[in-house]
């Protein structure tokens, strides 16, 4: 590593330090000029503090080349190549830009998000449904409850997260039209959102953990979170709480709303994030 990347990973890193998702995470930058120089080095170190980089240059060839790297260590980047003095560049690169935003996701990966988290639990509800929309009056007072998983993306969106985004909104959907349906069989549905729980999802994309779906390896974690795992002791500024939530805390809020402690809470979504986007 030479001194000056040294000197790049160290002001990254203090910035991370008080921001574990970076200080540009959920942000889109373009930077012309990228493919050397200090334009490299601000699409590099952009994307290392959780920005998504339009790296642009009239060199695509060395464009492409600094794209690269920025994967390789985990970011997300695109490469748009063109004379900025151009009288159709700004539009190109923009046009480039909004496209990417919103549409890298393949048909086939949204589709799979909607199969994992709308299809799976509904098939799951409708095959229990005999045992649980029981008629009998003597049946009533027995605690039968369904617990659907969202995230705070389902409720609020979040950048990058499209088909993720869609699929968590389509549970609270779920959730709520079957407590209205089986209410009157006394059956109870709740839904979960969480926000930052510290499992192999939200731990650094650096980290290298994968998961194989359908012959195809998809990388889990989110970039620019670091090198380290996260832990339960890490200081998140936005989250009231300072920290992230850990699995079993996850837990107990489902155990809550399985039990008799919330036998009359019902087609609600119970929040669990430490406070963060109240």
């Amino acid at each position: 590593m030479s001194a000056a990347q040294a000197r790049l990973s160290a002001v990254s890193g203090q910035l991370s330090a008080s921001h574990p998702q970076g200080l540009l995470a959920g942000q889109t930058a373009i930077v012309t000029g990228a493919a050397q120089g200090i334009g490299r080095a601000c699409a590099v170190l952009f994307a290392r503090e959780g920005a998504k980089v339009v790296v642009s240059d009239l060199d695509e060839g060395k464009a492409k080349a600094v794209v690269e790297e920025i994967k390789k260590a985990g970011g997300t980047a695109i490469a748009v190549g063109g004379d900025v003095t151009a009288d159709d560049f700004p539009k190109k690169l923009v046009n480039a830009t909004v496209e990417y935003m919103l549409h890298t996701t393949p048909d086939d990966m949204f589709e799979l998000m909607l199969k994992v988290h709308n299809t799976a639990p509904f098939r799951l509800i409708k095959e229990v449904a005999p045992h649980m929309r029981s008629k009998d009056p003597k049946d009533r007072n027995k605690n039968r409850s369904i617990i659907n998983i969202s995230s705070t993306s389902g409720l609020h969106g979040n950048v990058g997260q499209a088909n993720y985004a869609t699929a968590k909104a389509g549970v609270v959907g779920l959730t709520k039209t079957v407590a209205k349906e089986w209410g009157p069989f006394g059956v109870r549905c709740n839904t979960v959102a969480f926000g930052y729980i510290t499992t192999r999802l939200t731990q650094a994309k650096e980290l290298g953990e994968t998961i194989e779906v359908n012959g195809k390896k998809i990388s889990l974690g989110i970039p620019g979170r670091g090198s380290h795992a996260q832990t339960d002791s890490d200081r998140v500024p936005d989250i009231p709480l300072g920290r992230p939530g850990s699995p079993e805390e996850g837990a107990a809020a489902c155990l809550f709303l399985a039990s008799d402690l919330a036998s009359y809470v019902s087609g609600h979504t119970l929040e669990v994030t430490g406070g963060r986007g109240i």
